[in-house]
């Protein structure tokens, strides 16, 4: 089955709902890291650039630590779009689990991909990625000395500051960042304006 676009940042709790999220929708996913997200300053970054730019969409467990990882998210994001979706009540375990969670209620990792595509759907936010034309790619990347090349940490960096970005963004996730602000020719015009030695 053809995965849904989604044009929005997805924000999620742990690796293992990422995982499951990303075999039923095309679009980038944050990872909370569960309460991770109360320290980690980058992710903080990371889920306001994207609220400004995109959109993001907060997709929690519905149990007590799902809740209140959502109204934190709510609370350092100032600016931006913020959808709310909510994955059913589900009681139940996880099959990597040997115990459920606190609560007996699974999280966005064991509810049914199902399920999870008919909120998307019914929440009417399914549609075209932001990004059109061709992707950068990795050998874009490359070509621009932003991966490959003894300067390319401190022409990410430069990126980074430019883009209002975490300063230690991997390189996918600075891909991804791209794509999604960026069609293929702006995103060269930009850099080859930003770091004025690439030809």
């Amino acid at each position: 089955m053809e995965k849904l676009k989604i044009p929005y940042a997805i924000v999620v709790e742990g690796k293992y709902d990422k995982i499951k999220l990303s075999s039923i929708v095309d679009a980038v996913i944050i990872v909370t890291n569960g309460f991770g997200i109360y320290k980690n300053k980058e992710t903080v970054e990371l889920v306001r650039y994207y609220a400004e730019k995109t959109g993001i969409v907060i997709l929690t467990d519905s149990d007590t630590a799902g809740f209140r990882i959502r109204g934190h998210i709510k609370s350092i994001v100032p600016k931006g779009k913020i959808i709310n979706l909510y994955s059913p009540e589900i009681f139940g375990k996880e099959k990597r689990k040997t115990e459920p969670s606190k609560e007996g209620k699974l999280g966005v990792e064991g509810i049914s991909a199902e399920k999870l595509r008919a909120i998307f759907e019914k929440a009417g936010i399914t549609g075209e990625l932001t990004q059109k034309g061709d992707p950068i790619t990795n050998l874009d990347f490359y070509e621009l000395k932003l991966s490959g090349r003894e300067c390319s940490n401190a022409y990410r960096k430069q990126l980074l500051k430019e883009m209002g970005l975490p300063e230690n963004l991997t390189s996918k996730a600075l891909l991804e960042a791209v794509n999604v602000q960026f069609s293929r020719d702006e995103f060269i015009q930009f850099v080859k304006k930003i770091l004025w030695d690439i030809v």
